[in-house]
C-alpha cells in the first residue's frame, strides 16, 4: 500500500571489486579470446564508475559521522519485505537487485537521510508553523479485493453483522495483512494512495467503516481502528518533529545535503577518468547550465 520508493542503483559492487583487485588475470576464457580483470574493470568504470565512486565516497564520509547499524538496516529491509509480501522477490529481481545489494543500498539511503535530518531546521518556530496543518498518524484495517462486485458483497456482509477481521482473512488479497484482520501499520498524510488516504482520514470514530474505495490496487473497504487525536503542540511535539523531518526528506533537500557533505569533506578525485564524477555536487554543473 505504501508508495514504492526508487530502489536505487543496481549494485554490482562485488564484480567491480573483483576487477579492481590487482592487474592481469582472466575473468572469462573463450576460444576467441579472453576477458581480463583489467578489461572488466575498465568497462565497468566507464559505464558505472561515476555512480559507484559517488556512493562509495559519500558512504565512507557519512559513516564517519552517522551510525546506521546492521539491525537498523534489517528492520527497514523487513518493512519492505512485509510491505510487498509474496511479490518482494519479484520486485528485487525486476530492479536487478539481490537481498544483499538491496541492504547495501538501504544503508546508503539511511545515511543520506540521517545527514539530511541533521541539516534540517527543527526549531519551535518552524515546528509550530508546521503544526497548523499537521495531522496525526491513524491506524486502520482494510479489505482489498479485485473488483467492485466483490467489494459490494463484502460490504453487505459487514452490514449483516459479519466481523471485519473475519472477512479480511476470507476475502482480502493483501497477503501481508489479511491474517492480521487487515490491520495496517500507522501512517500519516502522504504515505498512502491519495484516494485511500482521503477515505481513511474521513473516518472520524473508532469502528467506522468506509464504502468501497477504488485505488490503483483494486477496491478497499476501510475500518478505523485508531483515529487521529490532535491535542496541543507541546504534547504532540515529538510526533510533529518526526513527521516534519519525514516531509523534508525530498530529493532536493538530500541533494543539497550531499553538496554540503562534498564541500566539507574536501574530496579530491585522483583518477582522471573519474574527474567529473562529482559535478552534480561541486557546483560545476549549475555553473555550466547557467552559462548556456
Amino acid at each position: 500500500m505504501k508508495k514504492k520508493l526508487i530502489l536505487g542503483l543496481v549494485m554490482v559492487m562485488a564484480l567491480f571489486s573483483l576487477a579492481a583487485c590487482g592487474g592481469g588475470g582472466d575473468v572469462v576464457k573463450t576460444d576467441s579470446g579472453d576477458v581480463t580483470k583489467d578489461e572488466l574493470y575498465d568497462a565497468m568504470k566507464d559505464k558505472y564508475g561515476s555512480e559507484f565512486v559517488q556512493q562509495l565516497t559519500f558512504e565512507k564520509v557519512l559513516s564517519d559521522k552517522y551510525k546506521v547499524s546492521d539491525e537498523d538496516v534489517d528492520k527497514k529491509f523487513n518493512e519492505y519485505k512485509s510491505q510487498y509480501g509474496d511479490q518482494f522477490s519479484a520486485v528485487l529481481a525486476q530492479s536487478g537487485l539481490t537481498e544483499k545489494s538491496f541492504k547495501s543500498q538501504l544503508k546508503y539511503n539511511m545515511l543520506v537521510q540521517k545527514a539530511t535530518e541533521a541539516n534540517t531546521d527543527t526549531s519551535d518556530k518552524v515546528l509550530k508553523d508546521y503544526y497548523k496543518t499537521w495531522q496525526p498518524d491513524i491506524t486502520v484495517s482494510h479489505i482489498l479485493v479485485a473488483d467492485e462486485n466483490k467489494a459490494k458483497e463484502v460490504e453487505q456482509k459487514l452490514k449483516d453483522g459479519a466481523k471485519f477481521a473475519d472477512l479480511a482473512k476470507e476475502y482480502s488479497t493483501d497477503t501481508a495483512t489479511k491474517e492480521n484482520g487487515g490491520k495496517l501499520e500507522p501512517f500519516g498524510p502522504g504515505k498512502m494512495d491519495p484516494a485511500f488516504e482521503k477515505a481513511a482520514y474521513a473516518l472520524k470514530n473508532k469502528g467506522d467503516i468506509s464504502a468501497p474505495i477504488k485505488t490503483q490496487y483494486g477496491y478497499h473497504i476501510i475500518q478505523m481502528d485508531e483515529p487521529a487525536t490532535k491535542t496541543t503542540f507541546e504534547k504532540d511535539k515529538k510526533a510533529v518533529k518526526e513527521s516534519y523531518l519525514q516531509s523534508q526528506l525530498t530529493t532536493e533537500n538530500m541533494q543539497k545535503t550531499l553538496e554540503k557533505v562534498y564541500k566539507d569533506a574536501k574530496v579530491e578525485v585522483k583518477d582522471e577518468d573519474l574527474k567529473d564524477a562529482f559535478k552534480d555536487f561541486d557546483g560545476s554543473k549549475s555553473d555550466s547550465d547557467s552559462s548556456k
